[in-house]
């Protein structure tokens, strides 16, 4: 169980939520929603006890499962598959056995015969935890959420950043299987669908449905939230409190509609009632005989009005348009024979590509293929292996990561920004910011403290700042609520520049309209047809 007593949650000075009591029990699934910027990620980061509350206490009694929407670094050297069975202790106990079984080969006499005691004692408790048995229930829930052995076996340090995504996701999974009682076991999962393909979204949501402890989920996946939850946490941005709804996600939906009219219907009735005491105090005010009458009504008035929540506006959006592409000559940029390798593991090899002025090409590949290695190589993080990335006549290069490595955690929201565009005036940056829903004190916010939508719409400001004539955009729709992503969506269709894109969202193509594809690992580029758009979401 998860406890949480006089709760006040803030980001840099401005209050999210105040003087809140949650509880998170057995058998309680809940869907945690809310605009981007509302507090989601916020709450659940203080809830895992991986955050601080401004004010307030959190109880957790149990174990707890915690997904946040950045993977952890950890330790890197180690293989996924140890970094997944480390969940119940399994990885120290393996490398032991194995270490054992070394030294009862070569050892005699009562060396030997000690060895074998300590192996006999090592396996009895690895046999209580289930053992073998174990491993191969990891290896299925790697297997379902699109890690297969190729991927387990190569050392966390040598995956992308939604492979290591999936790593943690596999061990939170495995760990809340323990023994089979995973009753007491409190998930906390923060858009848990990213970087999975539809078979993965189908399972996990299968899963999560069948989970029998608790869960709080944070997802813009309708379909995950209609399946699975049974209660709905609603956090209002607008009136900084959040409402609670014991119910399925339609049902919420239904509820939360009735209850947005009864409010407006409350405020106009008070407004109206305010309204008549306010002239009825006016006329008598005239009269000195009638002022305590008067200022009484007043005040009947003001409590009136003070009493109100305040009025719901529609939930603001980002607007967002790429930038007007700087002229360049016919091809800006150009690849030949590019691979990349880590230790003796090859990602691929011999990719060959010319970007020309306009052109729009989706990327295509299996998870692990090497897709946002690619985008990588070519905005030149990382350096290939073979070949050679040249810039072209007048390129301007803006490039988009998934896991936000554009952005510097320990600087503010101003800072960053600045760093993007250097040549922008203060008052244009500031207005740019304000269409991406940035301002006043959160322009004086670290950028490691937001949410993964306010990242993304952060490093979609430095993109936007910049006059590039070919975006690089890996997975630009991740962690966007439904209406910023249709404003991504529309901004792909607008842009004139060139576009190279890596992404599991069929929409995201679709707005791209793409003249080209390439095939990952094998390099192989193809005209784009509609056959493809069905490996958007298995690749």
């Amino acid at each position: 169980m998860i406890t949480a007593t006089g709760l006040e949650l803030r980001a840099g000075t401005r209050i999210l939520l105040a003087d809140l009591s949650l509880r998170l029990q057995h058998g309680d699934r809940i869907g945690l929603v809310g605009r981007n910027g509302a507090g989601k990620t916020t709450t659940m980061r203080v809830l895992a006890k991986e955050g601080l509350p401004y004010a307030g206490e959190i109880v957790q009694s149990g174990p707890v499962g915690y997904l946040p929407q950045d993977p952890r670094e950890g330790d890197l050297e180690i293989t996924a598959k140890d970094r997944v069975l480390s969940a119940r202790g399994l990885d120290v106990m393996v490398a032991e056995m194995e270490k054992v079984q070394i030294q009862m080969a070569e050892l005699t006499g009562p060396a030997a015969e000690k060895a074998v005691e300590k192996y006999g004692r090592i396996e009895e408790r690895f046999a209580s935890l289930g053992g073998y048995a174990a491993e191969s229930e990891a290896a299925r829930i790697c297997s379902n959420l699109g890690l297969p052995d190729r991927i387990l076996a190569q050392q966390m340090k040598t995956l992308s950043g939604g492979q290591r995504r999936r790593v943690e996701l596999a061990r939170i999974l495995f760990a809340a299987q323990q023994d089979g009682a995973d009753s007491g076991t409190m998930l906390l999962l923060d858009e848990p669908t990213n970087h999975l393909d539809a078979d993965s979204i189908t399972w996990l949501r299968d899963f999560l449905k069948n989970f029998a402890g608790g869960l709080i989920i944070i997802s813009h996946d309708v379909d995950l939230l209609a399946a699975v939850v049974n209660k709905v946490w609603f956090l209002d941005a607008v009136r900084g409190e959040l409402d609670a709804y014991n119910m399925g996600w339609q049902r919420y939906l239904d509820a939360r509609a009735t209850d947005e009219q009864r409010r407006r219907r409350e405020r106009a009735n008070a407004e109206k009632k305010a309204s008549a005491l306010m002239a009825q105090a006016a006329k008598l005010g005239a009269k000195a005989t009638k002022a305590a009458a008067a200022h009484q009504m007043v005040r009947r008035a003001e409590t009136l009005l003070s009493n109100l929540d305040e009025v719901r506006v529609a939930d603001k959006v980002a607007k967002i348009r790429f930038p007007q592409p700087a002229a360049c000559g016919r091809t800006p940029l150009t690849a030949s024979n590019l691979s990349k390798h880590y230790g003796s593991l090859e990602i691929f090899s011999g990719v060959d590509l010319a970007i020309d002025r306009g052109t729009r090409v989706v990327v295509l590949g299996f998870n692990g293929a090497g897709k946002t290695t690619l985008l990588k190589l070519l905005a030149g993080i990382e350096t290939a292996d073979t070949g050679a990335v040249e810039p072209g006549h007048g390129l301007k290069m803006g490039y988009f990561a998934q896991e936000h490595d554009t952005i510097d955690p320990d600087r503010t929201v101003w800072e960053n920004t600045r760093s993007a565009a250097p040549d922008t005036g203060a008052q244009e940056l500031r207005n740019l910011l304000g269409t991406f829903m940035f301002t006043g004190e959160q322009l004086d916010q670290k950028a490691g403290t937001l949410s993964g939508g306010e990242k993304t719409r952060l490093a979609l400001a430095g993109l936007v700042s910049s006059a590039a004539n070919v975006l690089l955009l890996d997975e630009p729709t991740n962690n966007l609520d439904p209406a910023s992503r249709e404003q991504v969506l529309d901004a792909l269709r607008r842009y004139t520049g060139a576009v190279v894109l890596v992404t599991h969202d069929p929409g995201a193509v679709a707005a791209l309209n793409p003249d080209r594809v390439i095939l990952l690992p094998d390099g192989t580029e193809d005209h784009w047809s509609a056959d493809y758009l069905e490996l958007v979401e298995l690749a």
